[in-house]
């Protein structure tokens, strides 16, 4: 079968990307394969400096010195630090996600309890795995960058596959009532809110107190990670495993999810 090759090259905010598809079992050319590997190097090293002098700190002059090669060779791979910046927060959502789907993919789909753990722990242990990572898009902002619209769908994955174990939860029938049963009613403001993000996130089925308990459950859960990961728990448990285990039970609990029966 001939090679059908298309090359598109596309600009969105601060970073141009380009693609190349080939037909099912047509090799990539060597050019193809240079370029590729080439793009990876870029990016190992511009991590390696984010993890030894922070993103702020990131320099295409200094990774360009690291590769032998004129500054000007990077700029065709990346047209700006912000660019390179981008590669780098869209690659780390990415790994996140897949990791948590991999965690997710392993428990039946009818253990709306297990699917929300397994999601959990599988963020936790990635940012034990990838610190820098981690805070290269849960840290603070980098000075000067401002995240193009690119980085809205890998950043979306995760909390998309969390409220979406609840979404299905409650389809089934199985989320029963919150731990607390004196829950106040949501404002007008906050239900107003509720139905724009169900609305952005295709959960319009949800009813708007289940959808805010979900998403104030996430910002917890990743309120333990980030207080863990950045030393704001030394000294207060010998053993932050545990800790985390019973965050993540008590905000399932609190959205309403049990353990099968």
């Amino acid at each position: 079968m001939p090679s059908t090759r298309t090359n598109t090259t596309s600009t969105t905010g601060t970073r141009t990307t380009e693609t190349t598809t080939t037909a099912p079992g047509v090799r990539s050319t060597p050019r193809e394969r240079a370029r590729a590997a080439f793009t990876r190097d870029i990016l190992d090293i511009a991590r390696r400096q984010i993890a030894e002098s922070g993103a702020a700190a990131l320099s295409m002059r200094a990774v360009a010195r690291e590769l032998e090669v004129a500054s000007s060779a990077l700029y065709r791979y990346f047209p700006s630090r912000d660019a390179l910046l981008t590669a780098l927060i869209i690659d780390a959502y990415s790994a996140l996600a897949d990791r948590a789907q991999a965690a997710h993919a392993r428990v039946p789909a009818d253990d709306f309890l297990g699917r929300w753990q397994a999601v959990c722990h599988a963020v936790r242990d990635w940012a034990r795995d990838s610190p820098h990572e981690y805070a290269l898009v849960y840290g603070s902002p980098v000075p000067g960058y401002a995240a193009p619209q690119e980085t809205t769908e890998a950043a979306g994955r995760l909390p998309y596959l969390l409220l979406g174990v609840v979404r299905d939860a409650w389809a089934a029938g199985a989320l029963g009532e919150p731990a607390d049963a004196e829950t106040p009613a949501l404002s007008a403001q906050m239900a107003e809110q509720a139905r724009y993000l169900a609305a952005a996130t295709g959960l319009e089925d949800l009813p708007d107190v289940v959808l805010v308990r979900a998403v104030i459950a996430w910002t917890q859960v990743f309120g333990a990670v980030s207080l863990e990961l950045f030393g704001h728990l030394v000294g207060g448990f010998a053993d932050n495993a545990p800790f985390f285990a019973t965050s993540v039970d008590l905000m399932a609990h609190a959205v309403g999810l049990r353990a099968r029966t």
